[in-house]
């Protein structure tokens, strides 16, 4: 799994995800798409308690989430979800799992892998401009 792009998918979609039962959220699967929300909300539904139970991690989510263009946090966010899924290896399985199952896969057998990075990153791109127009701290 490349958690770079694992936490550049994660990191427009955070102000919602560390901030649920905020209003904002009502409106997340509208602005930014529903098979996009329900990915990221899987994802960080599987990662949330290990991100809770480690101080380190749990900082670094909320960095994020506050600022998702930060590179810099964004660094820090991927060094804590690295060690957390180096050390639970059936969390990263059930990751790996999430992220490949909501990926669209190209029909004429080209590697699945590049299409998966392709579409994900676009969806970085269309994710980070809704949150900036949505989101403020």
């Amino acid at each position: 799994m490349d958690i770079v792009l694992l936490v550049k998918f994660l990191a427009p979609c955070l102000p919602f995800l560390v901030n649920v039962g905020n209003k904002a959220v009502e409106g997340a699967s509208q602005k930014i798409g529903e098979d996009v929300w329900d990915k990221a909300k899987a994802i960080w539904t599987k990662l949330h308690s290990s991100v809770e139970g480690k101080e380190a991690a749990k900082e670094a989510a909320v960095d994020v989430a506050k600022n998702p263009d930060d590179e810099d946090l964004q660094a820090s966010l991927r060094v804590q979800l690295k060690k957390i899924l180096e050390t639970d290896t059936a969390l990263a399985t059930e990751i790996t799992q999430i992220w490949q199952t909501a990926s669209p896969i190209q029909p004429d057998g080209e590697n699945v892998q590049l299409n998966a990075n392709a579409y994900d990153q676009s969806v970085v791109k269309q994710v980070g401009k809704i949150v900036a127009d949505q989101v403020s701290f």
